[in-house]
């Protein structure tokens, strides 16, 4: 009887020790995961903070908008423009939500020819339809003349994440003036500077 009694509390005392070693384990996973789980939302905010920094959120497509302003090489200013670099208009497009009947401020014009292309962004993702605008001086196989409706081409556009070098189809194209502008979303939220791009027959007077 005495041996088992010694037996009994032998076993007790190795069993509680093994949970013991367990629960140390546990806790020391449970602490390495929160660790890395931690470090992961760090690097997230970090990413999306960098890309942030030269693209602004494009709340239609949930896509990023490129608000840099670099003009591409090529692309003259337009000698007489209806509304003057610094003048204000009211947008009737509606290339984003929150555009149409917001005013703008007219911060470059442009005499170009303008398309209306469908494309594959190059960060993958649906495909792009019928997206407003691109310029000219934007698709790698552009020369003098207007690129016929339907034309296989390559842009050479940084307005929107994925774009540049992402293959695309010419679906309209119009030779006017087109203007690069700054505005306020008639939806609230912050500003959109440098958007490119909006027509002449897209913004009125005041």
């Amino acid at each position: 009887m005495k041996n088992r009694k010694i037996y009994l509390a032998v076993a007790t005392l190795a069993t509680a020790l093994t949970l013991g070693a367990c629960g140390t384990g546990n806790e020391e996973n449970d602490k390495a995961s929160s660790e890395s789980n931690s470090s992961t939302s760090v690097m997230m905010s970090f990413d999306s903070s960098m890309m942030s920094s030269e693209f602004g959120m494009d709340d239609r497509g949930g896509m990023m908008h490129n608000d840099s302003g670099e003009i591409p090489a090529g692309l003259k200013k337009a000698e007489d423009p209806k509304y003057e670099v610094g003048s204000t208009a009211i947008i009737q497009a509606d290339h984003m939500e929150g555009m149409k009947g917001a005013e703008a401020t007219i911060v470059g014009a442009f005499d170009t020819i303008v398309y209306e292309v469908s494309y594959q962004p190059t960060t993958g993702g649906e495909r792009v339809e019928n997206h407003k605008w691109v310029t000219q001086e934007e698709i790698e196989e552009a020369q003098d003349k207007v690129i016929a409706n339907g034309t296989e081409v390559t842009l050479k556009a940084d307005h929107m994440e994925g774009m540049d070098d992402a293959p695309a189809t010419i679906e309209a194209s119009d030779k006017t003036t087109v203007y690069m502008i700054d505005y306020k979303p008639t939806t609230g939220g912050d500003p959109v500077k440098k958007h490119k791009w909006v027509t002449e027959n897209e913004l009125s007077e005041k």
